[in-house]
């Protein structure tokens, strides 16, 4: 009687979306999977994607954003350098098969912007060499989430995803690999790419030298 009490009271706490919406405190240990916040004497546990730890500073003192995942034998607490990550982490929960553990190896494998680029491309080749992510779990988050994230993206990662292409992440390499600026390259890269639509990687890269 007692555990079916726990499970309604456990199913009503599940509808808010943010439980607890932040924990801000003295940060007392630091790693790369979850870091503890002294928050008022009481130290919280949370769990971190690797994005939000290379974010977050050596601040002694930290305001982290959270996510409570409550199941029937535990309450785990999430944390994100941003709100563009929290959001994503819930959009990749929302699909079947991915669990909390595995939307935080997503985060810690891509930045929230190349997670939101390979889903808005249909790109789940890049999707599947995450960890823990299989073909049809690439598939299932493309298909998923593809119309959700064009409706709230920005023109500008729009702009930016529309140019996306094998072609195109290849000779973006290459150009890091000679020595340039991702950034500048990347910039230059996509005038090339708006101007040669059905060019190869050698191309591209050519091209794209002669401009930046």
């Amino acid at each position: 009687m007692l555990f079916k009490k726990f499970s309604y009271f456990a199913t009503l706490v599940k509808k808010p979306k943010h439980v607890i919406a932040h924990i801000q405190g003295k940060v007392t240990h630091r790693s790369p999977t979850y870091l503890v916040i002294d928050c008022g004497g009481v130290g919280y546990s949370i769990q971190i994607s690797l994005n939000t730890y290379e974010n977050m500073g050596v601040n002694e003192n930290m305001r982290l954003l959270t996510y409570l995942s409550i199941k029937e034998d535990s309450h785990t607490l999430f944390g994100f350098a941003d709100e563009e990550e929290r959001q994503l982490f819930m959009q990749l929960i929302s699909v079947s098969g991915v669990g909390t553990n595995t939307a935080r190896m997503i985060l810690s494998s891509l930045k929230p912007a190349e997670i939101k680029l390979a889903i808005l491309n249909g790109n789940w080749n890049l999707l599947k060499t995450i960890k823990g992510i299989g073909p049809k779990t690439a598939q299932r988050l493309v298909i998923d989430l593809q119309d959700k994230l064009k409706k709230v993206a920005s023109p500008e990662s729009l702009q930016t995803a529309s140019f996306r292409s094998p072609a195109y992440d290849e000779a973006l390499s290459a150009l890091v690999m000679l020595g340039f600026n991702k950034a500048e390259a990347e910039k230059g890269l996509m005038k090339v790419k708006q101007q040669n639509p059905d060019s190869s990687v050698e191309q591209l890269v050519k091209l794209t030298l002669k401009n930046i």
